[in-house]
């Protein structure tokens, strides 16, 4: 991204244009034609894709984790989703509660705030997950189609935010990749696009999400679903009151 693209990103999604953070390196040096290039960005922000990337469980996917909001609630999503997540999440929080919207990256957070605008219960910043600390706690923190993106220590530090940002009695939504069932034939199509694409990804295939976060997870009651031939995973975790 150039540097005037980036100041004008930023100063968007909230932040002084002369304030710059430094993108993490895994965004630059592997998801930049995905998550930076703003012509990508303009390009790949539509529900097709989000439908042809998930063999066209989005919609289901999408549904287990709206299903967690209560109207009124207060909801942190920990980063921009490509599609009408976003405004489906804020909506369904409705204007008695509070969405907040986080995103590392500069053009990803201003394409949230755009989609949110209107809706002054919706707040959208730029921040890195894995440092994020809310004035309040959360009554749903959700992480979509993130961890599988990250490195393994960042999943760490994310994982322990999200649960640390949950309020007693709260929720976290984790829904993402997981290992497919030995006769789901998308695995192998999987296994390809891990080594050519996604680095970080294949881990989730070998490590419950709950492991990232050893020394909070015993707060909260975990329960996990897979759909899709074992593809997907949708993990809620409740914090014990």
């Amino acid at each position: 991204m150039s540097e005037t693209t980036y100041r004008a990103a930023a100063k968007a999604a909230g932040r002084p244009p002369g304030d710059r953070e430094v993108l993490p390196a895994y965004m630059t040096e592997v998801y930049n034609w995905a998550y930076v290039a703003p012509r990508n960005v303009r390009l790949l922000d539509r529900n097709l894709v989000v439908r042809t990337l998930l063999f066209g469980n989005d919609q289901r996917l999408m549904r287990a984790y709206l299903k967690e909001i209560e109207p009124g609630a207060r909801v942190w999503q920990v980063a921009h989703v490509y599609g009408d997540l976003v405004t489906r999440a804020a909506d369904k929080v409705g204007p008695e509660g509070h969405f907040d919207l986080t995103d590392v990256t500069p053009i990803q957070a201003e394409h949230g705030r755009r989609k949110l605008a209107g809706r002054p219960w919706a707040r959208t910043t730029i921040a890195d997950a894995g440092q994020y600390k809310a004035d309040e706690p959360y009554d749903l923190c959700c992480s979509f189609f993130l961890l599988h993106e990250i490195p393994e220590a960042k999943k760490r530090a994310v994982v322990e935010r999200v649960l640390a940002n949950v309020a007693p009695g709260g929720k976290a939504v984790f829904v993402d990749y997981h290992r497919p069932a030995f006769w789901q034939p998308i695995g192998w199509l999987l296994r390809l696009v891990n080594a050519k694409l996604e680095p970080f990804a294949h881990a989730l295939w070998k490590n419950e999400i709950q492991s990232y976060a050893p020394r909070t997870a015993e707060r909260f009651t975990w329960y996990k679903r897979t759909i899709f031939g074992g593809v997907y995973q949708i993990v809620i975790a409740h914090a014990k009151i």
